[in-house]
């Protein structure tokens, strides 16, 4: 059974990893026709963000892409993994909190975001995790 939930993981840390990239990739207009480009991922996060003021939104939309590419790359090499999965968990939380309160409940459960946060909330929780460079370094050390 154990050997079950390394693979599990492996595969919720890949796929979370993938999600995150997809995301920022398309806000940066590297996939092609199907992007959504810079401009309209700000427009979108005027929406989301409906109750904060307009001055801000360029600001957390430059962070929470940082965050989200960061988030990316540490799931993918297993980098400080349960750290990195608290932190996703927060972030997608919070994003699923500002959408359900500017476009109610609907919007979050479409994207999935409930999921994504309880998701990384679950890789946060495990033993170990194998397959990766916080594995490695346990090694060596």
């Amino acid at each position: 059974m154990k050997r079950y939930q390394d693979y599990a993981t492996l595969l919720l840390r890949i796929a979370m990893a993938i999600g995150f990239l997809s995301a920022v990739l398309s806000r940066l207009g590297f996939l092609g026709k199907q992007s959504s480009g810079w401009e309209n991922f700000l427009a979108y996060a005027e929406e989301v963000n409906s109750f904060l003021p307009k001055s801000l939104i360029p600001s957390i939309a430059i962070f929470s892409t940082f965050l989200e590419s960061l988030f990316a790359v540490l799931f993918l090499v297993g980098y400080q993994t349960r750290k990195t999965a608290i932190g996703a968990s927060i972030l997608t939380f919070l994003f699923a909190l500002a959408m359900t309160y500017s476009f109610g409940i609907k919007e979050p459960l479409d994207y999935s975001d409930f999921v994504f946060s309880m998701g990384a909330f679950l890789l946060s929780t495990a033993d170990k995790y194998r397959w990766s460079l916080d594995e490695y370094l346990l090694k060596i050390n």
